[in-house]
């Protein structure tokens, strides 16, 4: 099996050399996610030359795979009406209702317009494109629960020639109502008379179509489920969502958190142009100059104890540095619990007091190690006193902040990954600073 960057760099070579048969024939051969990025690689004017030369069928499932970084609207928007309508066609109505979404609006009813079975799409596009019906395809297998496993498989078999792919069989009333699953195996070995309701089992959950697409994947990774079916408020079987949706959503989620928790914003995208950037990170770069001044605010207060003990210069830094490590831990835990939804609210008390506990052991520990080095700089044993319970303090109100601040976020109904260390650093930096001056002014000035 050769690699997929080999298979890039060969596939690029050869576009690149203007040889567009012989890339056709090399691209039917490949996975749709090499040939997505073999489109990435290149430039967007060749690019947009070797889709024209290709057909529709290998097109759709390469420009489905391609990040949005990666510029495949950018493809259809630059090819003619007709063309974009042809590689729309032959993409799932999940992928084309995303594609169709992210156009501009009178470019997208064009486009639309000369598609001939919209319908599925354009209901997809009624939903929020982050919830359950967003990301959930139409395309499904289902049964009526008073056929018998021998007209179920014939059913099955008819249906299965235009799905693609499908985990699950659906068992619906007459009203299309959800009632539950069938399982393929115990249809397969029941006698060809015998109704599907004997083998039938419950859903062992089902989403609506306006949940949010992130409880959808911790559904779907709590219940071990390689698909959910979606149902509308009368309980209507209209959807289904299947694992690898949901591996496309966790990763978006998780970058997006990532990108938060670092004090970035979660929708820059990850290759994307250096004055999007630019837009991006600028505000969270003011509001880090803010919070800097607050400290920077708080050592001008108390340089007169700097005058007079210039060790202490040397050692607020050290507090500080110590308080937002211990904070940005505790951060980092309580973000991924609440992500994971294991907090929930009456324990968010215990999840504060549980990192209170470790700040107050850490804190001891760190502090007696800091204080007995401070003490031996000339300037007492008083010195090791004030710099033990800095750290101290601060480490243990590091702790409380780590957790309690994304548990209050999450609480006002905010993404709690917001909750970086741009705030969480700047608030240890203010109190480190604050408590080795403050106890410095008054317990040896």
């Amino acid at each position: 099996m050769t690699e997929p960057r080999i298979l890039v760099e060969e596939l690029t070579r050869i576009a690149e050399a203007g040889d567009f048969e012989m890339f056709r024939e090399r691209a039917e051969r490949v996975h749709p996610s090499d040939l997505a990025d073999a489109f990435a690689a290149l430039d967007e004017d060749l690019r947009v030359r070797l889709i024209e030369r290709l057909p529709p069928e290998l097109v759709s499932p390469a420009l489905a795979e391609m990040e949005p970084e990666e510029g495949p609207l950018e493809v259809l928007e630059a090819l003619p009406d007709e063309r974009a309508a042809d590689i729309v066609e032959e993409l799932a109505a999940n992928d084309a209702a995303d594609v169709i979404a992210d156009l501009p609006p009178e470019r997208a009813d064009t486009i639309l317009k000369l598609v001939d079975d919209r319908e599925e799409i354009e209901d997809l596009l009624r939903y929020d494109e982050d919830s359950a019906g967003g990301i959930m395809t139409t395309e499904l297998v289902s049964v009526r629960d008073d056929a018998t496993a021998g007209e179920a498989i014939d059913e099955i078999r008819r249906q299965g020639e235009r799905v693609e792919d499908f985990y699950q069989v659906y068992c619906v009333d007459a009203q299309k109502r959800l009632v539950g699953l069938l399982p393929l195996r115990r249809i397969v070995c029941i006698p060809p008379d015998r109704p599907v309701t004997d083998v039938m089992e419950p859903a062992p959950v089902v989403a609506q179509p306006d949940l949010d697409q992130e409880e959808v994947a911790r559904l779907m990774s709590h219940y071990n489920l390689a698909a959910v079916p979606v149902v509308d408020i009368g309980g209507r079987l209209i959807g289904r969502i299947t694992f690898d949706d949901v591996i496309d959503v966790v990763e978006a989620e998780q970058t997006e958190d990532l990108l938060k928790f670092g004090g970035a914003s979660g929708d820059e995208l990850l290759g994307g142009e250096w004055t999007s950037s630019v837009r991006k990170r600028l505000p969270w770069l003011l509001v880090n100059l803010i919070t800097a001044s607050m400290a920077a605010f708080i050592i001008l207060l108390f340089k007169d104890a700097i005058e007079a003990i210039l060790i202490l210069a040397v050692l607020g830094p050290v507090i500080a540095g110590m308080g937002g490590n211990a904070a940005t831990q505790a951060l980092a835990v309580t973000v991924r619990r609440l992500a994971l939804g294991q907090i929930p609210r009456e324990r968010a008390v215990r999840v504060v007091g549980k990192e209170l506990l470790v700040g107050l052991t850490n804190g001891l520990a760190v502090g007696l190690i800091v204080g007995v080095v401070a003490s031996f700089t000339g300037n007492g044993y008083m010195l090791g006193i004030v710099v033990f319970l800095a750290v101290w303090g601060n480490i243990m109100i590091a702790g409380i902040a780590g957790a309690s601040i994304p548990l209050m976020l999450d609480r006002l109904g905010l993404d709690p990954a917001v909750a970086s260390s741009v705030f969480v650093t700047a608030f240890t930096d203010m109190f480190g600073y604050f408590l080795i001056l403050g106890l410095a002014s008054v317990m040896i000035l």
